[in-house]
């Protein structure tokens, strides 16, 4: 017979004192009290704990292994209980690659949706790109100054993990002789062997020509070959310049460049198919900063400017800097701020191929010898990569800062993924978007025929995802935020949004003062959407002191001693 209620009996964990509770299933239930009374404790220490722990004894050894271990709270009994799920007053994340998108998973569904139904552009004219047919492959290759070497090659594997031994032994079967693993080419009898848990690339060699007259009809086989083998790809490896992409899908003819298939890996900035080369995704770089270098350009070199330099005052250190000085025709004790911005770019970046007469002296005799200033920020790069000490390199830290990364400004994402839109945006510019902007951005976008069919499944599940956040109060964050950077209660909220969006039924849920941090205006949303939970058949939970979240409860639990009315 299914129980009705949750029977607590002699509770003692903490400062609960051998108490005895009855709580309604399926209902939503407020426990409160002075500060201290036990609320956190009856609510995540016991109830919780003990749902979460005989959920995981349910669970094989082996299953078992891999998930937090609980202590069995101090309770005499405790029946009617449903596997719980606790949403606690927590940063949502430490890791700098989680956002508000996919922490939310409308992330994930933003993916696929680009990938199925995005138009890719040009980077380079901006036109909306179209397939290239045989032929205009075929000219463009044709056009290449005649002597020039090329490599035709079919991509086969693109950043896959396996050992590949299936395809190698197919590719000897059909004739093939050379193979390009990971940008090395051998012959197919080498290759193999690989490991399972890396992620490979492979290339077949189709032909290797050298550009003239005479090579049309075979260059034309070939590029047909590898097509066949790579669907529609063909890889065209100019010696000297490097390998040309070439799509019969999807090429921009006035420019020549061609993009691969769209998968929604392409627009991941977790993986490496989809994130920028300069960055590896996270969309800054830590780069040297010439601010933190030269802190105060009030001063001149020899005051000591360039905080590296601040506590140098040897006679060769001095002779050096006099004629670093002397060589550009400035003066040593002239403040950084006033000094010409030629020299300023030399002092930071290096005189390049410009040869520097440096001179030491030595018993009275002058000795004098000439090269190149390496500059400050190259040394410290230099010294950065090359050091084995973890004190050094801490030590040159303190002149990094994080910047906007120059490839992608931010984007996180290779020129390619970057270049693909869906009603005029491209992929990062709707995640920056707030979500009520980006809720009417998706209500309003209008697709036709074949893509319309594809994208409203997926139109859906994002529509509910930006409904659920907008219940619980969070209309204002942009997808793109950071989830380290969000408040307690803003990371307690968007999880509340995600387990609706997961529309679990006959579970507990444990929630830690939701209404911490929103407006009043709010608070009646953020109610509908615990009463939606409920609804969908579970016990919600909350340990809560705002009166109009006690006054919408089904049942109230108030803590003592001295408890309110």
């Amino acid at each position: 017979m299914k129980t009705e209620k949750i029977f607590i009996r002699g509770a003692r964990q903490h400062n609960l004192k051998n108490i005895d509770v009855e709580l309604p299933r399926n209902k939503l239930i407020v426990v409160t009290g002075i500060s201290g009374s036990g609320k956190s404790t009856l609510a995540f220490d016991t109830l919780y704990a003990e749902g979460q722990r005989r959920y995981v004894e349910s669970l094989s050894t082996y299953a078992r292994q891999f998930l937090e271990r609980m202590e069995k709270p101090d309770v005499d009994m405790i029946e009617g209980l449903s596997p719980a799920i606790a949403i606690e007053q927590k940063t949502a994340s430490h890791n700098p690659r989680s956002t508000v998108g996919t922490v939310t998973e409308i992330y994930d569904y933003l993916r696929l949706l680009f990938a199925r139904v995005g138009t890719p552009h040009c980077y380079k004219c901006g036109q909306p790109i179209t397939s290239q047919t045989l032929d205009q492959i075929l000219d463009k290759v044709l056009s290449l100054s005649r002597g020039t070497r090329i490599v035709i090659m079919a991509p086969l594997v693109s950043g896959q993990k396996g050992t590949h031994d299936k395809l190698f032994k197919r590719l000897k079967k059909e004739g093939f002789a050379r193979v390009r693993v990971d940008g090395k080419t051998m012959e197919i009898e080498e290759a193999g062997g690989l490991d399972k848990y890396k992620k490979h690339t492979i290339d077949v060699v189709v032909d290797r020509l050298v550009v003239k007259e005479k090579i049309k009809n075979r260059l034309a086989d070939s590029l047909e070959l590898a097509m066949s083998q790579s669907d529609g790809l063909v890889t065209v490896d100019v010696l000297g310049t490097g390998p040309v992409l070439f799509s019969e899908k999807s090429a921009c003819i006035s420019c020549g460049i061609s993009y691969p298939e769209f998968t929604p890996a392409s627009f991941s900035f977790n993986s490496p198919q989809g994130a920028c080369p300069k960055c590896e995704g996270l969309g800054s770089t830590t780069e040297f900063d010439p601010d933190l270098i030269i802190p105060n350009h009030e001063l001149s070199l020899r005051e000591g400017a360039v905080a590296l330099w601040a506590n140098r005052n040897t006679v060769h250190f001095i002779e050096f800097l006099d004629a670093l000085t002397s060589h550009y025709g400035v003066d040593i004790y002239t403040p950084y701020k006033n000094l010409p911005d030629h020299f300023k770019h030399v002092l930071l970046y290096g005189s390049g191929k410009d040869r520097i007469r440096f001179y030491f002296e030595r018993n009275n005799r002058r000795f004098t010898y000439e090269k190149r200033f390496e500059g400050i920020i190259p040394k410290l790069e230099r010294r950065y990569l090359e050091t084995q000490s973890y004190q050094s390199r801490e030590e040159i830290k303190r002149y990094m800062n994080f910047r906007h990364c120059p490839e992608c400004h931010g984007a996180k994402l290779n020129r390619a993924s970057r270049s693909v839109k869906l009603g005029g945006l491209t992929i990062f510019e709707t995640t920056q978007l707030t979500v009520a902007s980006a809720h009417t951005f998706f209500n309003k976008l209008k697709l036709t025929g074949k893509k319309e069919i594809i994208a409203k499944r997926i139109l859906k599940e994002i529509n509910e995802r930006l409904g659920f956040l907008e219940n619980v109060g969070l209309s204002y964050l942009t997808l793109d935020r950071s989830a380290y950077t969000l408040s307690g209660g803003e990371g307690q909220r968007i999880r509340l949004a995600t387990q609706i969006g997961s529309k679990l039924t006959g579970v507990l849920y444990v929630l830690d003062e939701p209404s911490i941090g929103l407006h009043q205006r709010d608070n009646q949303r953020l109610l509908e959407t615990l009463l939606q939970m409920r609804d969908l058949g579970n016990t919600v939970l909350v340990v809560e002191h705002d009166e109009e979240t006690i006054r919408a409860s089904d049942h109230v639990v108030d803590m003592g001693p001295g408890a309110g009315v």
